[in-house]
C-alpha cells in the first residue's frame, strides 16, 4: 500500500479516530462515570492518547502531506502505532520508544522545511517538537504523568504558534512585534527547562509565557480581519479568537495554581483550559482546510459547525467553574458535554464531507 496515496492516509486517519475515540472514552471513564474498560491502564492512557495517538498522528500526517518526502510519514506511522502499542497494554517504554521516534522524525521534517525555506516559523515549529521528544522520552522513564505534561503543552502551543506566526507575515508585523513573539516564545522554553529543577516555579514561568503569547495573537493575528467576512472566514477567526482567550485563561490559572500541577480540580482546569479551550478551537477552525488537503475529499462550510464549537466553549465554562468551585457533579457532567462536543464535531464534518461528495458528483454529470 502507497502510503502517501488516499488510501494510506486514511489507514493513518482511522489510527488517529482510535486514539481520539478510546481517549474520550478514558477521559469519561476517569471522570467517574461508570463505562466498561478493559483494563485499569486505559484510565491512565488519556493524556498520552490524546497527545500523542490523536495529535501526534494527525499533525505528523499533515506535515508529511506537506513536505511530500517518504520517509516524513514515519510521524504519523510511529505515533499512530504507539498509541495502538499502549491500548495493546504493551509495555509503556515500547509506545513511549515510538513516540520518541516520532518527535525524531517530526524535528527532521522541519529541518528540512527550514533548508528549504528558511523561515523563522520552522525554527519554532522544530522547537515544539523537541519539546514533544522532551516529553516521550521522560515518557519512557516511566515518571509521573504530570510531569510530562507541561512538555506536550508545549509541544502543542509552541506548534500552533509557530503556524500562525506564519499566517501574521501578511500583516508585516515589525522587527519589534516579531521579537515580542520570540521573547514569549522563549519564556516558554525556559519554562519547560526549568521543570527538571524546580518544578512549580517551572510551571508558573510558562503560563506567563503562554499568557503572553495568546496576548499577542490576540493582537497581531489575522483573524481580525477574517471575522469581517462571511461563512467559513468568520467561523475560524471566532474559533481562533475564543481559542487565544483560553490559552490566556490557561496560562493564568498555570501561574495562580503551579503548586497544584500533580492531581486534583485545579488540575484538571489547568490541562483542559489549553488542551480543550485552545488547542481544540485550533483544531475547528483549521478541519475544513486541512482535513480537504489531507483526504482530497471537500468539507464545505456549513453553519452547523457553530454548534459544536459553542457547545465545546459553554461546556467548558462550566467544567472549569466545577473544578474552581469545586463542584464534582458540574465538573463530570460538563466533562460529558465536552465528549459531546467533540462527537458533535466529527458527525458535523463526516455530513459536510458527504454534502461535498454529492456536490461534486453532480457536478461531474
Amino acid at each position: 500500500m502507497n502510503i502517501n496515496s488516499n488510501r494510506g492516509r486514511f489507514v493513518l486517519i482511522g489510527l488517529a479516530g482510535i486514539s481520539l475515540l478510546t481517549g474520550l472514552w478514558a477521559g469519561i471513564a476517569r471522570m467517574g462515570w461508570f463505562l466498561p474498560v478493559p483494563n485499569s491502564q486505559l484510565v491512565m492512557l488519556h493524556g498520552p492518547l490524546m497527545v500523542v495517538g490523536f495529535l501526534g498522528t494527525l499533525i505528523g500526517l499533515e506535515r508529511a502531506v506537506a513536505l511530500q518526502r517518504w520517509w516524513a510519514y514515519a510521524v504519523p506511522i510511529c505515533a499512530g502505532l504507539g498509541a495502538i502499542g499502549a491500548l495493546m497494554a504493551l509495555p509503556i517504554q515500547v509506545s513511549a520508544s515510538l513516540a520518541a521516534l516520532a518527535s525524531l522524525f517530526l524535528i527532521a521534517v522541519f529541518i528540512t522545511l527550514y533548508r528549504q525555506y528558511p523561515s523563522e516559523h520552522f525554527i519554532i515549529m522544530a522547537l515544539s517538537a523537541l519539546a514533544w521528544f522532551v516529553g516521550n522520552a521522560l515518557w519512557f522513564t516511566d515518571p509521573a504523568v504530570f510531569t510530562i505534561v507541561p512538555w506536550w503543552v508545549g509541544f502543542l502551543v509552541l506548534m500552533i504558534a509557530g503556524e500562525r506566526l506564519e499566517l501574521s507575515r501578511l500583516r508585516q508585523p515589525t522587527a519589534l512585534i516579531r521579537r515580542v513573539f520570540h521573547g514569549c516564545v522563549a519564556i516558554v522554553l525556559i519554562g519547560l527547562a526549568c521543570s527538571l529543577v524546580n518544578f512549580s516555579t517551572a510551571i508558573r514561568i510558562s503560563g506567563f509565557g503562554f499568557l503572553g503569547l495568546a496576548a499577542w495573537l490576540l493582537r497581531y493575528d489575522l483573524a481580525w480581519q477574517s471575522a469581517r467576512q462571511p461563512g467559513l472566514p468568520r467561523f475560524m477567526a471566532a474559533s481562533l479568537i475564543a481559542g487565544y482567550v483560553w490559552l490566556a485563561i490557561g496560562g493564568i490559572l498555570w501561574m495562580v495554581f503551579a503548586q497544584f500541577f500533580s492531581a486534583g480540580p485545579r488540575y484538571d482546569a489547568m490541562l483542559h483550559a489549553i488542551f480543550l479551550g485552545f488547542v481544540f478551537s485550533m483544531i475547528f477552525a483549521h478541519a475544513p482546510i486541512i482535513l480537504p488537503t489531507i483526504t482530497g475529499l471537500a468539507l464545505p462550510f456549513q453553519n452547523d459547525f457553530y454548534m459544536h464549537a459553542a457547545l465545546l466553549h459553554l461546556s467548558l465554562i462550566l467544567r472549569i467553574a466545577g473544578d474552581l468551585l469545586p463542584s464534582p457533579p458540574l465538573q463530570q457532567w460538563a466533562g460529558l458535554l465536552n465528549a459531546a462536543a467533540i462527537l458533535l464535531f466529527l458527525v458535523n464534518n463526516v455530513r459536510a464531507a458527504i454534502l461535498g461528495a454529492r456536490v461534486r458528483s453532480i457536478r461531474r454529470s
